[in-house]
């Protein structure tokens, strides 16, 4: 059933996330013409030698009104066969705009009501309580602080859109989080639940669902290290085999109605053993870089549900295999006091593949490292340092 792309023009949004890197060359494989939005000409995939147009454009989290205006009219004034969106930015702006912009190119991303429901973490825990689908316990309704007395502390708040630790706090105590509420006017902007603490069980599950809503591709991967050691970012990920973890998220994706590919994040309970859902991502993950390694050409994936209207099912291979941020991962080895004793050892390189890294696309591994120093520098500017 495999079809033949070659010659399709493919817009990908946002050129500074790194798994531009993989789709931009898996695209270019399968013959079709690649065109990569840039905020930035220090945006890595600006510097990839797999992108035949490179626009610099706006597309910058920080002036979502003057994005989505400019994204808008460069998908209707160009001619480009389908649009890819890697973040939640740009794959919130290309769902709200989808009803008008799939007049002029196909848009690989969810609708509207469904990318919202996904998104928001509030109600996916909802979701999650009233279906049986494990996660913390979650303070459903918050109308005021008194309500936290219902949860085991240490608990967390977090706000309910947005991704990774951004705006995370941890309460060690009922009088800890009472100060934290005196300061926000409303509760109800955040999600409130028990503290699952972090291990090196952090897991990543990655599907993809095809138009009728069934799963033909599913990879796992588990975070051994990250950065900020607190929680953040994994800098060292794991393919891993862990069919409870996919099956808890078949179900949710099922819920929430998602298509193409949704990723999950959930964690090990150290207290029952169980995989507990953190939040949905209703688009691509950021480590893609696994998933192509391990066999599975998510690009062609795509192309196959937008044009054929039929996916082929894709297997993941049984191999050991990891994925490094090498720039970051540095960083982790200078502030972690486990740097001598990780596992598997911070110097172990074999089965291991650099995020950024290409050998016939080397380039934007050096734009990804002049970027980290440059936002270095701005931010201990603005520290007075």
């Amino acid at each position: 059933m495999r079809g033949d792309f070659k010659g399709k023009h493919v817009l990908i949004i946002e050129g500074y996330a790194r798994q531009c890197l993989p789709f931009l060359r898996a695209f270019k494989q399968l013959g079709c013409e690649t065109s990569l939005l840039c905020g930035s000409k220090l945006d890595l995939g600006y510097w990839s030698r797999f992108a035949d147009h490179k626009i610099l454009g706006v597309c910058d989290p920080e002036k979502y009104d003057e994005s989505e205006k400019y994204i808008c009219g460069l998908i209707k004034n160009g001619n480009f066969d389908i649009v890819v969106p890697l973040v939640d930015f740009s794959a919130r702006i290309l769902s709200e705009n989808k009803t008008e912009l799939q007049k002029y190119s196909r848009i690989a991303s969810n609708d509207k009501d469904v990318f919202n429901a996904s998104l928001d973490k509030l109600s996916v825990m909802r979701l999650c309580m009233e279906n049986g689908i494990p996660c913390p316990a979650t303070i459903a309704d918050m109308d005021n602080a008194e309500d936290v007395k219902k949860l085991h502390f240490p608990i967390v708040a977090k706000p309910r859109t947005g991704c990774g630790a951004k705006g995370f706090r941890r309460f060690e105590s009922y009088d800890d989080f009472k100060a934290f509420a005196e300061g926000h006017a409303d509760l109800k902007d955040f999600v409130i639940q028990e503290y699952v603490r972090q291990t090196d069980s952090n897991l990543s599950v990655s599907l993809f669902i095809d138009n009728s809503g069934e799963v033909k591709a599913e990879y796992v991967y588990a975070s051994r290290r990250w950065f900020p050691l607190a929680g953040g970012t994994g800098t060292l990920n794991e393919l891993v085999s862990r069919p409870d973890a996919v099956e808890i998220c078949k179900r949710l994706a099922q819920t929430l109605k998602l298509r193409g590919w949704a990723g999950f994040d959930l964690i090990d309970d150290p207290e029952d053993k169980i995989p507990k859902v953190i939040e949905v991502n209703p688009r691509i993950l950021a480590c893609a870089k696994i998933g192509f390694a391990a066999g599975i050409n998510q690009a062609e994936m795509i192309l196959e549900k937008e044009f054929l209207g039929k996916t082929e099912r894709r297997k993941t291979a049984e191999k050991r295999l990891y994925v490094r941020m090498t720039q970051t991962d540095v960083l982790w080895f200078l502030k972690s006091p486990d740097r001598f004793r990780a596992k598997p050892s911070w110097f172990t390189l074999r089965d291991t593949y650099d995020q950024t890294f290409y050998w016939k696309d080397p380039l934007p591994w050096l734009a990804f490292l002049l970027r980290g120093l440059f936002k270095l520098k701005k931010e201990l500017k603005a520290r007075g340092a």
